[in-house]
C-alpha cells in the first residue's frame, strides 16, 4: 500500500512537469540552446532570450491555465485534471485561440527562427487534431505534447549537423553537452514514463496514448512542410542556406 502511494504521487508529479501546456515552453529551451544566434543572442540567458521564453510560457501556458481554473471555479469542469472528455472542449478551444494567435504573431517576425514558427505551428495542428478525435475518443494530451517533443528531436537529427548538441553553460568554465541523439534517447524514455504514469493513474487506456503520440509526432512533421517552401527551415543565416543540406524545397 505504502509502495503503491509512492508511485501514485511519483506519477503525478511526472503528469505535471510534463504538462502538455508546458511542450511549447520545453521545445523553445532546446532550440535556444542548440542554436541561440539565429534568435539574435548568444545564450540562452540574454534578456532577449527570457523574453521570449516568457512570451511563450505566458501564453501557451500561464494564461490557458489561468482559464481552466476560471472554468473549475465556476462549476464548468469538474476538475482541473479534466478527467472527461467533455470537460476537455472549453481548455481545447481556449489554448488553440492562443495558439493561433501565437503562431501568426511569430509568422513574419524575423527575429523568430521559421522551424520555432513550425513547431507552434505543429503544436497548433495536433491541439485542433486530438480536439476533433477527442468528441470520439479520450486521446492523451500528455502523449501528444511527448510527441511533438520527440518530433522536434528528430527533425533536428535530419536538418542539423551530425555533431549538433543541446549545449549549456551552467556557470564560468562549466558547460553542459548534451548531442542529439542521446536527446531523442532521453526523450523516448520520458516517453515511456508519461505513458506509464497515465496508465498508473488510470487516465488513460494504451490506444489513446498511442494516438496521441503519433498525432503529436507527425503533425511536427506536417507543420515543417507546409512551412518549407516558404522559410529556410535549417537553424543556418541566409549566406548559409545554400551550402546546407536542406530540403530542396527550401532552396
Amino acid at each position: 500500500m505504502l509502495m503503491d502511494r509512492a508511485i501514485t504521487h511519483l506519477a503525478k508529479v511526472i503528469s505535471w512537469v510534463t504538462h502538455p501546456l508546458l511542450m511549447l515552453t520545453y521545445m523553445l529551451v532546446i532550440l535556444l540552446l542548440v542554436d541561440p544566434f539565429t534568435f539574435g543572442i548568444s545564450t540562452i540567458s540574454d534578456p532577449p532570450g527570457k523574453l521570449l521564453l516568457l512570451r511563450v510560457f505566458l501564453s501557451s501556458f500561464f494564461i490557458p491555465a489561468f482559464a481552466v481554473l476560471m472554468l473549475r471555479l465556476t462549476g464548468l469542469v469538474k476538475s482541473l485534471e479534466l478527467p472527461e472528455r467533455e470537460d476537455r472542449i472549453g481548455p481545447y478551444i481556449i489554448t488553440g485561440m492562443f495558439y493561433i494567435w501565437m503562431f501568426r504573431n511569430f509568422y513574419d517576425n524575423t527575429n523568430i527562427p521559421s522551424l520555432f514558427t513550425s513547431v507552434v505551428l505543429g503544436a497548433t495542428i495536433a491541439l485542433f487534431v486530438a480536439f476533433f478525435v477527442n468528441i470520439f475518443s479520450k486521446i492523451s494530451a500528455h502523449a501528444v505534447g511527448i510527441g511533438g517533443l520527440l518530433g522536434l528531436i528528430v527533425l533536428l537529427l535530419f536538418t542539423q549537423p551530425a555533431n549538433t548538441a543541446v549545449t549549456w553553460s551552467m556557470n564560468p568554465g562549466t558547460v553542459v553537452s548534451i548531442n542529439l541523439s542521446a536527446l531523442l534517447l532521453g526523450g523516448i524514455l520520458l516517453a515511456g514514463l508519461v505513458g506509464t504514469s497515465r496508465l498508473w493513474l488510470k487516465a488513460h487506456v494504451p490506444i489513446d496514448l498511442l494516438g496521441g503520440y503519433l498525432v503529436g509526432f507527425l503533425a511536427q512533421f506536417v507543420a515543417f512542410g507546409l512551412s518549407c517552401c516558404k522559410y529556410s527551415t535549417c537553424f543556418y543565416a541566409a549566406e548559409k542556406a545554400a551550402h546546407s543540406h536542406m530540403p530542396s524545397c527550401c532552396q
